[in-house]
């Protein structure tokens, strides 16, 4: 399992309600969560296909919001 982090603009629970299909729609994602509670607004996604990352961010953006990756340290 691989988990991608990215910074986000997703700002509360009607934000995350607008990008859940979205995201929900990437077959190769098998959890995510919004921290909305951290600065950055931090979007943490479970998969088994760390190629996803592109999708995820098209998703979000799809939804009206902004996801930038946050390198692996």
């Amino acid at each position: 399992m691989e988990t991608l982090n990215f910074k986000t603009n997703i700002k509360c629970g009607g934000c995350v309600a607008a990008v859940t299909p979205f995201l929900n729609a990437i077959e190769q994602v098998d959890g995510w969560n919004v921290d909305t509670g951290n600065p950055d607004k931090i979007l943490t996604v479970q998969t088994t296909d760390n190629r996803v990352g592109e999708a995820v961010r098209k998703a979000v953006e799809q939804a009206g919001y902004k996801a930038e990756p946050i390198p692996r340290p």
